[in-house]
């Protein structure tokens, strides 16, 4: 019985190890599991927080850019429709210097002025024509640019406010006075910049060939008489 006692003590000793062993094992198991899903859901929240801040710095931006080409675009809009376009019907069309000065050459400075009650823009060449002492329109041929008594000062966006002018330099040659050569003029048409509508100035004057030269409209034009 002795014996049996011995041998049974070690083979308990040996299960409870074993049992004991398995437990452990089974814990650190579990622990490592667990540890390793904890680090990868910690790796899972780093990332997901790096993509998420990438994501609303790069919508910041978009929004930035976006609130750039809205306030310029809008800032353009204002400022179109803070200053129109002057109309004709805004202007009062009158001359200014006449010019003459031999070998046939002659001239006159025709102003618009704003009688709007407002501020307008005008940019560009006035339109010319002529007409018979019946009102009745003649063939006229206009050459923007320089012209006899001028340089021309190019296009540029004028911006007239109440009661201020804008002038252009008119220009033509009178060799054929009498003949077929020139048209016998009575009144000059004045058509403002990006209007459909004229105003009207006596103009008893023979024209050559109905050809008549402008400058574009400046606030002032410096001209040689």
């Amino acid at each position: 019985m002795y014996g049996t006692r011995e041998r049974s003590g070690p083979q308990t000793t040996a299960r409870e190890a074993g049992v004991g062993t398995i437990t452990v094992n089974e814990v650190r198991n579990t622990t490592d599991q667990t540890g390793n899903a904890k680090h990868r859901h910690r790796a899972d929240r780093r990332v997901g927080r790096t993509v998420i801040g990438l994501a609303a710095v790069a919508g910041l931006g978009l929004a930035a850019w976006a609130g750039t080409a809205n306030a310029a675009t809008s800032s353009g809009t204002a400022t179109a429709k803070a200053t129109p376009t002057c109309s004709a019907a805004a202007l009062k069309a009158t001359y200014g210097q006449q010019l003459g000065g031999g070998m046939n050459h002659e001239g006159i400075v025709i102003r618009l002025r704003n009688l709007s009650g407002k501020t307008c823009a005008l940019r560009g060449y006035p339109g010319l024509g002529l007409e018979n002492s019946a009102h009745k329109k003649l063939t006229t041929h206009t050459t923007w640019g320089n012209t006899w008594y001028a340089h021309n000062p190019g296009k540029k966006t004028l911006t007239l406010k109440d009661g201020e002018s804008a002038e252009a330099v008119v220009a033509w040659t009178h060799a054929n006075t009498g003949t077929s050569g020139a048209v016998h003029a009575a009144y000059l048409e004045i058509t403002p910049p990006a209007s459909t509508q004229h105003k009207t100035l006596a103009l008893p004057q023979w024209v050559d060939h109905g050809d008549l030269s402008v400058t574009a409209l400046a606030k002032h034009i410096t001209v040689n008489p």
